[in-house]
């Protein structure tokens, strides 16, 4: 098996982050808020809480409390599923609405993939994109074609180029008398 080079996946982790503003004499009970962000760590991901916090509620950090950071992990993640993930970005132009599909075997998989692929299609930092939603996508509700090209249960990955291997050290050599057949007779 070819093992994956680990400068091409996204190290991104899931975590759930719940904070509130600080208890006063004016606010003794304030609403608690639970949110769940694609980070590195988790003081990057605290930090992206508090910047949606004070975009959404005009809550800041001086002025509120993280009550809790948890790692989110995936319960099942030997088989393969369809995920949809909602998002908005800044470009040169402006500010974009779009909806990716994904085929991965987790959702930081799948977010990991989207973060690569906005950056070569679309030239969009990490910074400016902004995660509204993610779903697991039943196969029939699929849109894009990339994912469902994936759905038929015949499908057949032809092995076109197969180089024969020696059968022992031995007989390996670097090189041959005759070109190998690469095809299938």
């Amino acid at each position: 098996m070819v093992k994956a080079d680990p400068s091409l996946h996204m190290h991104i982790r899931q975590f759930q982050i719940v904070g509130r503003g600080e208890v006063t004499e004016k606010n003794p009970h304030p609403k608690v808020f639970r949110m769940t962000l694609f980070a590195k760590d988790a003081v990057t991901a605290k930090s992206k809480f508090w910047y949606f916090m004070n975009r959404m509620k005009k809550l800041k950090k001086t002025t509120g409390e993280v009550l809790a950071v948890n790692e989110m992990h995936e319960k099942n993640s030997r088989t393969i599923k369809n995920f949809g993930i909602w998002l908005r970005y800044n470009s040169r132009t402006g500010t974009h609405n779009m909806y990716k599909e994904y085929r991965d075997l987790t959702l930081v998989g799948a977010v990991g993939r989207m973060y690569s692929e906005m950056a070569s299609r679309h030239r969009a930092r990490q910074t400016t994109i902004q995660i509204i939603r993610t779903a697991v996508v039943p196969a029939a509700l699929c849109r894009r074609s990339n994912t469902t090209q994936f759905h038929n249960s015949k499908i057949r990955f032809p092995l076109i180029r197969r180089l024969p291997r020696a059968p022992t050290k031995a007989l390996k050599t670097t090189y041959k008398a005759v070109r190998p057949t690469t095809f299938l007779h």
